[in-house]
């Protein structure tokens, strides 16, 4: 019997400090990446934002706007290295939890239309395709669009 305990995935709220640690992985996941100042403005704004931890090693994150009945999903992003385990479902799933807890109606978010991965996992957890916002990414030719998706709460 091992006294040990094995490291188990968590969420918790972000924090100011964690925005350091969060920005490596945010410039390595993100051809055109958050700020440190997005983050610390969504925290100063009382956006419902997380970390995921397994262990002590932060190994995703996001931002939740929740207002007026409905939530935002504005940035959820897991590692590389924790990509394609069931993190980002979990985490997804988290804050679906958040927000009917919020006794938000609706769930929102928006995807690159060349994020396949993003929007099969979307489309499993049972969002739907709404509308398409032109021009919504930046894009190292311009502009690429962003899908709106919805979820039913």
């Amino acid at each position: 019997m091992n006294a040990v305990p094995e490291p188990v995935f968590s969420f918790r709220p972000m924090n100011k400090a964690d925005v350091a640690a969060i920005m490596p992985l945010e410039r390595v996941l993100y051809t055109f990446p958050w700020t440190p100042g997005n983050f610390t403005d969504s925290l100063n704004a009382g956006y419902s934002c997380w970390v995921c931890e397994f262990g002590s090693v932060l190994v995703g994150y996001a931002v939740l706007m929740l207002g007026a009945g409905e939530a935002h999903v504005l940035n959820i992003a897991i590692g590389q290295d924790w990509q394609r385990q069931g993190i980002g479902r979990r985490f997804l799933q988290h804050l679906i939890k958040v927000a009917r807890e919020y006794h938000a109606d609706m769930m929102f978010l928006e995807v690159r239309p060349s994020n396949r991965a993003a929007r099969r996992l979307y489309e499993d957890i049972g969002f739907n395709e709404m509308a398409t916002r032109r021009g919504y990414y930046p894009a190292h030719d311009g502009r690429e669009d962003a899908i709106l998706m919805g979820l039913v709460l």
